[in-house]
């Protein structure tokens, strides 16, 4: 820190140099949209739509655009009749296969903790 400039005035993400990393890769869709390309494959929009059922169409075609922009996901177009879309993960997006796993093994360690602790939490809370 300079001299001069207060805490409250440094860059969250000189602060934290992960955060833009979180921000672009753990928002609310794309994690499982970036799981089901990775686990599955190459996938048209429906296939992903039904892979993640909780996702609108509407919110789907946002992240995607958004990934494809981020160049996390390739967009592929095919002038058939009816038109045809798929969707897979770049090489970049691939990338980030080894964090997912790592993220996946430290789930299945500590979840069930992450959840008895919420549990003695709220119980404190309740005075109980």
């Amino acid at each position: 820190m300079t001299s001069g400039t207060s805490r409250a005035e440094v860059d969250p993400e000189l602060a934290c140099p992960i955060a833009p990393v979180v921000d672009l890769v753990f928002s609310r869709w794309t994690t499982p949209i970036l799981w089901a390309l990775n686990e599955f494959g190459r996938q048209r929009f429906v296939e992903l739509s039904r892979r993640i059922t909780t996702i609108t169409p509407k919110v789907l075609t946002q992240r995607l655009r958004q990934l494809e922009r981020d160049g996390l996901v390739v967009r592929t177009y095919h002038a058939e009749v009816p038109p045809r879309v798929e969707y897979e993960i770049s090489e970049l997006g691939r990338s980030l296969a080894p964090l997912f796993a790592t993220l996946a093994e430290w789930s299945a360690v500590n979840l069930e903790k992450v959840e008895r602790a919420r549990r003695e939490h709220d119980s404190r809370q309740r005075g109980g």
